[in-house]
């Protein structure tokens, strides 16, 4: 360390502790909810299962757009 610089400590919150507490009790499933979303167009379809997930194919003008998916049941 250079000459004539101090050395500062800066007290930092235990990671350990921060998580812990921080840590959210299991919650039970609230059901179905309401969801206003607004948007340009929409389509509905079924999740085909791809590998160990799912996929949803969307028309090619889509490319490149932001979508939003909603799980509806």
């Amino acid at each position: 360390m250079p000459k004539g610089i101090a050395k500062k400590f800066i007290k930092m919150p235990d990671e350990k502790k921060l998580k812990k507490e921080n840590k959210a009790a299991p919650t039970k499933s609230r059901g179905k909810v309401k969801l206003e979303i607004y948007g340009e167009e929409m389509v509905e379809k079924i999740v085909k299962l791809s590998g160990n997930s799912g996929r949803v194919y969307l028309p090619p003008d889509w490319v490149g757009c932001r979508v939003k998916i909603v799980r509806v049941d």
